[in-house]
């Protein structure tokens, strides 16, 4: 459907001069010549940008734009003159024109601004559409769990989420502690306003410090630039810490000056930048454990932990296993463009007896394979891991004795790597090869 144009002018020749263009370029153009019959014009009809005169009978051409402007702020008007002058320029920009041209025109230049008014005016419906969308995503409706103890986290999330408070979330790799974040953002007064994740380990720890405060423009070799670092571009939003326990000390002390001082320092600055930052940390680390080793400071976790939830595990909401496999087949169905539309019984019998070491993520990732695997309608155990088919009680239990997730995930490594790489034994857990390796140091694991 070609966009709607209203073009008012007094001149008759300019007139019809512009409707030929703009109907030549594929627009739809209706043509005025005072403001009272463009104000009545417009409230019959839909138009994508009015072009308009200053100088009209009646009401002249700023005036139009401010009436314009009360009945649909929105409202893209390019105003014209060939009597320019600072004054006028100022009262068309303040009163909310898209641009403002000067006569004689250039027949490409208005041509050009009606493009770019409308290139804007769509991206900023897009941006409308998308921000509902992203907020029907994180709607605590699409939280998939039906479990006492994932509904009981829904019900703290629902009650925290507008409040100003920090939050800390607590739990494995894996457990939808981002997922939980971004749901905390887009139900509070902050939703329209930057949510910026950041992932401490995942960046380099040399590179850290100029990426969350950033810095200036000669700060260091190479900086031949200022760059604002991310805790800035978030202001008036949300600030996701993940893995916020691999944070170094140094870096610990400065996340703590922001969060007193609502001011951020950028390297080789000396002038501060006021903040308003909600902090969402999170976190598989034992916290209180990391404080007694002087690996994290005590002042900083008790300003981010001013609300604490801790996210279940897989394995301790085993009755959502199905309801989250199902989730998964329908998801990567339609991705995929398969007609996969179950999971037969002895597979679910495999995935609700499996320990689940990387949680969500680890089903997700199994279920994705499942149905890339399966050449009919229904996902069987012939589709899903090898390490999974062979899962009996006894990988989980020592005689009578549970294992605890570290013991089983420790177990899993030592099993599965004479035949599967690092990346395949992360991917397997749902954690990064860089957790992986962690793990590994942390147990005294050496690599075959």
């Amino acid at each position: 459907m070609a966009e709607h144009l209203l073009i008012v002018e007094d001149e008759d020749e300019l007139r019809d001069r512009l409707q030929r263009i703009f109907t030549d370029e594929g627009y739809s153009v209706d043509v005025v010549g005072d403001g009272e019959s463009a104000i009545k014009l417009y409230d019959e009809g839909l138009y994508d940008a009015v072009i308009t005169d200053i100088i009209l009978p009646g009401i002249d051409g700023i005036e139009l734009l401010r009436r314009i402007k009360e009945r649909s702020q929105d409202q893209c008007v390019i105003i014209m003159t060939a009597y320019a002058s600072l004054d006028t320029a100022v009262k068309a920009l303040k009163a909310g024109a898209y641009d403002y041209l000067i006569k004689p025109l250039m027949y490409e230049e208005i041509k050009q601004s009606v493009r770019n008014a409308l290139r804007e005016k769509s991206l900023c419906v897009e941006n409308v559409i998308l921000k509902k969308e992203i907020e029907r995503r994180y709607d605590f409706g699409k939280v998939i769990g039906e479990s006492p103890e994932i509904q009981a986290i829904i019900d703290d999330v629902r009650k925290i989420s507008d409040s100003r408070s920090n939050v800390l979330l607590l739990g494995e790799t894996g457990t939808g502690k981002e997922l939980f974040a971004r749901a905390i953002h887009y139900n509070s007064s902050r939703k329209d306003k930057p949510f910026i994740p950041i992932n401490c380990s995942a960046i380099p720890e040399n590179l850290l410090e100029s990426e969350l405060f950033g810095y200036a423009k000669g700060a260091f070799t190479g900086a031949t630039s200022a760059k604002r670092g991310l805790l800035e571009a978030a202001d008036h939003g949300t600030v996701f810490l993940d893995e916020i326990g691999d944070l170094p000390v140094s870096l610990q002390s400065k996340l703590l000056r922001v969060l007193d001082d609502h001011e951020i320092r950028p390297l080789g600055s000396i002038h501060g930048r006021k903040v308003d930052l909600r902090i969402v940390a999170a976190t598989n680390r034992d916290l209180g454990n990391e404080i007694k080793h002087n690996r994290f400071r005590e002042d900083l976790y008790y300003r981010i932990a001013v609300v604490t939830l801790r996210l279940p595990a897989l394995r301790e909401r085993t009755g959502d296993v199905q309801t989250l496999a199902l989730h998964f087949v329908k998801k990567y169905s339609a991705e995929v463009g398969k007609q996969v539309a179950s999971i037969d019984d002895a597979a679910m019998r495999l995935l609700m007896s499996y320990a689940w070491p990387g949680n969500i993520r680890e089903l997700q990732n199994i279920i994705e394979r499942g149905v890339l695997l399966s050449g009919d309608r229904i996902i069987s155990p012939a589709h899903l891991p090898e390490e999974l088919r062979s899962a009996e009680k006894h990988e989980y239990f020592d005689g009578a004795r549970l294992l605890s997730i570290e013991e089983y995930t420790k177990d899993f490594i030592l099993r599965h790597q004479p035949r599967h790489n690092e990346q395949q034994i992360a991917d397997m857990l749902g954690i990064t090869r860089k957790a992986l390796w962690e793990k590994r140091k942390k147990w005294g694991l050496k690599r075959d």
